[in-house]
């Protein structure tokens, strides 16, 4: 029944005037973790295991509006029997949303990737097998500038009285605008976010408040020439956190892209981030940066270690790095980077501020239209500010390794 409803939905789709567009995607990812996101202890084994995630995505697309429909399948294998009567809840929507095309504005509203600039502060976390989206309206604007302007207010159900927010690892509210506008050589984007976050008084449950913090930033990115390029960013956040401490935080980014050849680009760059010092004497002052809702493992090495459901409030992070990758052949390439990570404030009286150095080597292989392999290794050299940081002094080896094969098919396109 399912397969004639499905074929009954393309059919219909097929014969009108409009696209409908079938795509999907296969990854599977096998990971072998010793000392990823935090370093290993003498105690514990390496973690080995594969995940997966499916999705297919439908979308249908006329000149007034589109709909869209992405559902993904996310597992680890093993994780249910193979003689299974129910499924664990690993099917689920990732996004669903539909755009209205009025005149000089486009209204796109449900479940949706929100994506700008270099994913620093939104992002679609697509590393990650699960990914991130949001409940959200937009207004999108322009068409020699872009501005999108962005609603989102969360509940856990359908209330009958109440606004308190109880879902973990999420916002209650966010509002933001975003303006983008190209020239020549030139690219430059601003950012405002008004991020609001549930605090829930376990002892006066009427204290229950949502807390705002405001996040102001631009993104730029300029072309010296053909081969030469220069991204930069800066953010600025004030405002309140969740527990009401006063916000002042910053992040500083540049990243300098050289191509020295058409097999060779080489990259450096460094990162700024505001932290805490361990012996903040005002309880009332926050001064760590929150990335929120970035791609945060595109970031700060690939180990995870910062800024990826860790190192939030913390002592901040000062990275600066290098890079390379360079073409094998039509099909394939090798990159490699290099990051030196120093906390930003201090992390115990008379321990260094020195993190450690990051190695990371990726590889992938076009092996077929639609079809790539990719592998990766990444190594970190932990300092004793490293050890102090995550209380671990063991002096392990801290390593990762993953493999992973991705298929993207386009299904069925009708025009």
């Amino acid at each position: 029944m399912k397969k004639l409803i499905f074929f009954v939905i393309v059919l219909i789709a097929t014969q009108t005037f409009a696209q409908f567009t079938l795509s999907g995607e296969f990854r599977p990812r096998t990971e072998l973790r010793n000392g990823f996101k935090t370093l290993n202890s003498s105690d514990v084994d390496v973690a080995l295991f594969t995940s997966q995630r499916t999705r297919i995505n439908m979308e249908y697309a006329t000149e007034k509006y589109s709909f869209f429909v992405g559902i993904q399948d996310i597992r680890v294998w093993g994780d249910v029997s193979q003689l299974n009567v129910s499924d664990k809840n690993g099917l689920a929507i990732h996004q669903a949303y539909g755009i209205v095309n009025f005149d000089g504005v486009k209204v796109k509203a449900g479940r949706q990737e929100i994506v700008y600039d270099d994913s620093r502060m939104f992002g679609n976390v697509g590393w990650a097998q699960q990914a991130r989206s949001h409940d959200a309206v937009l207004l999108k604007f322009g068409k020699t500038f872009k501005l999108d302007l962005g609603l989102a207010f969360n509940q856990n159900a359908e209330l009958v009285e109440g606004n308190t927010y109880t879902v973990p690892n999420n916002y209650k509210a966010l509002q933001y605008a975003w303006f983008n506008k190209k020239w020549n050589n030139f690219e430059a984007s601003f950012l405002f976010l008004n991020n609001g976050l549930q605090f829930i008084d376990l002892v006066e449950p009427k204290n229950d408040e949502v807390r705002y913090s405001q996040t102001y930033g631009t993104h730029l990115k300029y072309k010296f020439t053909d081969s030469f390029n220069a991204t930069g960013s800066f953010y600025y956040q004030g405002g309140k956190d969740v527990a009401d401490k006063n916000l002042s935080a910053y992040l500083v980014g540049l990243n300098l892209n050289y191509k020295a050849s058409s097999k060779w680009n080489l990259g450096a760059g460094f990162e700024v981030i505001s932290g805490n010092s361990y012996d903040n004497s005002d309880p009332t002052k926050n001064n760590a940066f929150n990335p929120f809702y970035g791609t945060n493992h595109k970031f700060n090495g690939l180990m995870d270690y910062f800024y990826v459901g860790n190192h939030l409030n913390s002592t901040g992070l000062i990275d600066a790095f290098i890079g390379a990758n360079v073409k094998l052949g039509e099909k394939s390439v090798l990159s490699g980077n290099i990051h030196n990570f120093t906390s930003y404030a201090m992390i115990a009286d008379g321990v260094d501020k020195q993190l450690g150095t990051e190695v990371d080597l990726v590889y992938n292989y076009n092996f077929a239209k639609d079809v790539s392999v990719s592998a990766g290794y990444s190594q970190m050299f932990a300092a004793e500010g490293m050890e102090a940081l995550k209380n671990n002094y063991d002096g392990n080896i801290n390593n990762w390794a993953w493999l992973m094969l991705t298929i993207n098919p386009t299904i069925f396109t009708s025009k």
